[in-house]
């Protein structure tokens, strides 16, 4: 069995993941969504089952909202259901991608009256912010256009950034902005946030508060995503992580369910540039589970995360650089490929037990009677996402 040494094993305690509030609630596609039993029913009981995740794996102390999918009464109340549960709030998601004013833009619209509602609603995120402890806002935005001189593009991208400024003076001196970015969809023609560039370029004229969000399953076929990464962490402005995997959209999958190789070289590039347990880089997993259930599909993410982290933390940088630096290609790549091939599962499932936790969390969620009781306590959940 594979030897974690005390080095790579503080590395992992330290590993913190945060979940989405709407993982755990109906999703589907764009032609039908999904009802599940036992969906949460309000933004409590998301976080109820959230904190299963985090009593199983030891990985997954935070959760995200997303407003207005979690708006309540009482954030306070929210965040010390939270706190009594073992968890924690975390980034605020906005949303202005559902709403009829929204068909031609938010943050980017022509007319000023829609544009300023779209502000005012990421001001109401960040008082929501305020109201929870939560130190970001990530903003993600379905804004475009389907056809050549349609739009002024860039028009849309100086008023994207009037809107952002606007944002981003209401932040506390502890919060940030992070500026998330979609190659396509809903718009086929152009997006106006398509990629890492935009991304930085709009946040860097905002501030040192202002950073990019990396989702792994926005990008086109074949794009170096660890490229990215390292370019980010290069400049400080990788903000946070979005975890998925996809086939070949935003297929929002489990994580590493698709290219587990990829998810491999992508976290390489995040211990060597020094993001993995940074203050300032987010780990978070984004994913609709349409068809399996929800909280085991949270789980089997985190651990997949942590089992990719264990493979890029065994790997030997001394070889490595000894071998780049003498242009030893065939050397170099074997080292990597020794790393990744590595199975860490029996050693990490005995270095959960050691810390009090399940040595197979799915299977101790599955025999803990947890899932059968919300499918037997909850009816007519919808609380969401798209079902809401």
């Amino acid at each position: 069995m594979t030897t974690l040494t005390p080095d790579t094993l503080a590395a992992l305690q330290q590993q913190a993941i945060e979940l989405p509030s709407w993982a755990f609630g109906n999703s589907g596609t764009r032609f039908r969504v999904f009802g599940t039993p036992g969906t949460p029913r309000d933004p409590f009981e998301k976080i109820a089952d959230a904190a299963q995740v985090h009593k199983h794996t030891g990985l997954a102390p935070t959760v995200a909202l997303h407003i207005p999918w979690d708006v309540v009464d009482d954030f306070a109340a929210l965040r010390r259901h939270a706190e009594d549960l073992g968890v924690a709030l975390g980034t605020v998601n906005s949303n202005t991608f559902q709403d009829e004013d929204y068909k031609f833009g938010a943050l980017t619209h022509e007319d000023d009256t829609i544009r300023r509602k779209a502000i005012d609603h990421h001001l109401a995120c960040i008082d929501v912010m305020d109201a929870t402890g939560s130190r970001d806002l990530k903003i993600w935005l379905a804004e475009g256009s389907n056809y050549p001189g349609q739009n002024d593009m860039r028009a849309r991208q100086e008023r994207l950034h009037d809107s952002l400024s606007t944002i981003y003076a209401r932040l506390g001196e502890n919060q940030r902005l992070v500026l998330e970015y979609k190659f396509f969809e809903p718009s086929f023609y152009h997006t106006d946030v398509p990629d890492w560039g935009t991304s930085y370029v709009q946040v860097a004229a905002l501030g040192e508060r202002a950073m990019v969000c990396l989702d792994t399953g926005h990008h086109a076929p074949g794009t170096n995503i660890e490229f990215i990464v390292m370019q980010l962490l290069r400049l400080g402005k990788l903000g946070s992580f979005d975890f998925n995997s996809r086939f070949y959209a935003d297929d929002d999958l489990i994580v590493g369910a698709a290219d587990p190789f990829q998810l491999f070289r992508i976290l390489v590039e995040v211990v060597r540039g020094g993001g993995l347990n940074s203050p300032d880089v987010a780990f978070m997993l984004d994913q609709c589970h349409n068809i399996e259930k929800k909280i085991p599909g949270q789980i089997r993410s985190v651990l997949n995360v942590q089992e990719m982290t264990a493979r890029a933390l065994l790997l030997d940088r001394a070889a490595l650089t000894r071998a780049q630096t003498e242009n030893d290609v065939l050397t170099a790549n074997a080292i990597m490929m020794d790393a990744f091939y590595t199975d860490v599962r029996p050693a990490l499932a005995q270095w959960r037990e050691s810390r009090g936790l399940p040595a197979d969390p799915m299977a101790a969620y599955a025999a803990s009677g947890y899932q059968e009781k919300i499918e037997a306590d909850r009816v007519g959940g919808v609380q969401a996402g798209w079902g809401a």
